[in-house]
């Protein structure tokens, strides 16, 4: 075995993953009865996924911009060469939503290749869908030191090889457990110029969706490794030690993607829960002030923190330019949306009615459980064992 081998998880890990395996089975048993805000959730766990990635490799971009890349419009704030990278990410996790039914879908070294080609290939200095040739090396831009260096190039064919095999071949690891191998081993082999953390999680991301734990949107760990950059780049520097060593312990590696997924899962739950909430309160403020039914999608974005644009509602209501105008102008005068802008640039923002809507409907969030409460305290002490 020449790369990172897979640790048999300890009877601490057993209970986190069975926990975590029945949130998922909660959350498809939910899934399964259609739901009118079902749809607004997965965009908005679509978008969370691709900001939270992009965000890790210092691409920051708005939540409505991922958005507005999901559904092929242009950005409101992001950069030009932001939302370039925002784009290709949206292109490779199409790809991991469009194969993760197909039973004829292989996963081999040519669809990494593919993959990277998609994420990468409107700059095509970055080698998209080919593997480095030289050296390489991830750069500390706060210390302006190497952290750490793969391994040699000419070693890297090889070694997706192997990983490929090793994820393709029947064993009863736990799904979790291999997904996050799977990420842990691209990630350490660095096979291309640049896009590799992206790939690791867009890979991780596939393996799951693929072995059937929930569609990506309510599986991808994605968001919460975005939301906590500091914790995921100290356990890979703890696991790596600043270069390939594949005979080091993974342990602990593992232990902290099944933390993300126990949290994110917990936070998964909670939003469909609070939907739920926010949908009943639309309803009600539907029947109070005889708005159109149509409108409850914008209030939901909006809540979300997404900017409405007209643009926006015409395609996804189906309706006129000037019907949404009167909605959207009648939305403000209640309080429920807030303009900002003026004519060409002008969008909306969640007004202080929504905002009151808003707080109502998480009143009763509940805390979210860590599942290895002593984890960030060892992580940040730079504890591998």
């Amino acid at each position: 075995m020449t790369i990172y081998s897979t640790p048999d998880p300890d009877s601490e890990d057993q209970q986190v993953l069975g926990e975590i395996h029945a949130f998922r089975s909660d959350l498809a048993d939910v899934m399964r009865v259609p739901r009118r805000w079902a749809g607004g959730l997965r965009r908005s766990m679509l978008a969370r996924a691709i900001q939270g990635s992009n965000s890790i490799e210092g691409y920051e971009v708005r939540i409505d911009d991922a958005a507005a890349a999901l559904d092929d419009e242009e950005a409101l704030s992001a950069d030009e060469q932001t939302f370039a990278e925002i784009r290709g990410y949206r292109q490779a996790l199409g790809y991991v939503l469009a194969m993760a039914g197909d039973g004829d879908f292989r996963l081999d070294a040519a669809a990494v290749r593919a993959m990277h080609f998609m994420m990468l290939s409107h700059d095509l200095s970055k080698s998209p869908g080919s593997y480095r040739q030289g050296v390489i090396y991830v750069h500390d831009e706060k210390t302006g030191e190497n952290v750490y260096e793969g391994p040699a190039a000419e070693e890297v064919p090889a070694l997706v090889a192997e990983l490929m095999n090793e994820l393709t071949a029947d064993g009863d690891t736990d799904t979790l457990v291999r997904a996050a191998m799977a990420h842990l081993n691209l990630v350490m082999i660095h096979p291309f110029r640049d896009g590799n953390g992206r790939m690791a999680r867009a890979l991780q991301t596939l393996v799951l969706s693929q072995c059937g734990i929930g569609e990506p949107a309510f599986s991808s760990i994605e968001e919460w490794l975005g939301s906590n950059t500091e914790d995921y780049y100290r356990v890979l520097g703890l696991t790596g030690d600043g270069g390939w060593h594949p005979e080091r312990s993974a342990a602990l590696w593992v232990k902290f993607n099944l933390r993300a997924h126990h949290i994110q899962a917990q936070t998964v739950a909670r939003r469909n829960h609070e939907a739920g909430e926010l949908w009943r309160a639309f309803d009600e403020l539907a029947e109070q002030f005889k708005l159109p039914e149509r409108v409850a999608d914008e209030l939901f974005d909006a809540s979300l923190g997404f900017r409405i644009r007209r643009s926006t509602y015409v395609r996804r209501a189906g309706i006129e330019q000037r019907t949404a105008t009167r909605d959207l102008t009648r939305l403000t005068e209640l309080g429920l949306l807030q303009p900002v802008g003026e004519t060409k640039g002008r969008h909306y923002v969640m007004g202080e009615l929504l905002a009151v809507v808003r707080q109502d409907a998480l009143a009763s969030r509940r805390p979210v459980v860590d599942p290895y409460p002593w984890m960030r305290e060892r992580l940040i002490a730079g504890i591998a064992h």
